[in-house]
């Protein structure tokens, strides 16, 4: 089950990361070329980034997290490392989530939206990709840095949570 989880996560790792470097190429040199400001350009750059964006890359997002979700129960992983990769893995959502409003903003700005450079979600992605990379692969001990933190952020506080924090 764990081998089986673990393909499916990487494969869907490995495509999600593709989106999340091919996207901000795409809108960036494709997207400001000459030919997307006709009505036949700019029907094709929408329809490629809209199929690109929700038909391949967020499945792929949503099965990755899916899967990974599933990894850390089925193989009991609770080590601080995996902290860290969340953090980085919520980085890679966080570019996607621009991307994906770059897109909208792009296909449906008619014209009136000067589109940032998107490009600029590449490093953002890349950062974050290679911190997940790394983590996973090399299961860092993180404990003395654990341990350099303050204490206030280490130890509970033995306080309740807030009224307006509880559903309940």
């Amino acid at each position: 089950m764990i081998a089986l989880l673990k393909a499916l996560h990487i494969a869907a790792l490995s495509l999600w990361c593709a989106g999340l470097v091919a996207m901000p190429l795409v809108l960036q040199i494709y997207g400001r070329r000459e030919e997307v400001r006709t009505q036949a350009g700019f029907t094709e750059f929408r329809l490629l980034m809209h199929a690109a964006y929700t038909r391949i890359v967020t499945p792929a997002a949503i099965i990755a997290i899916a899967a990974g979700t599933g990894l850390i129960f089925a193989a009991d992983i609770t080590q601080p490392w995996l902290v860290a990769k969340l953090v980085a893995v919520v980085g890679m959502v966080l570019a996607h989530a621009w991307l994906g409003h770059l897109n909208v903003e792009a296909s449906e700005g008619r014209g009136s939206y000067q589109m940032p450079h998107a490009i600029a979600a590449l490093p953002a992605s890349l950062i974050c990709m290679s911190a997940v990379l790394y983590l996973v692969l090399a299961k860092p001990d993180l404990q003395p840095l654990i341990e350099a933190l303050p204490a206030a952020l280490t130890t509970p506080q033995g306080r309740p949570l807030p009224d307006v924090l509880v559903p309940i």
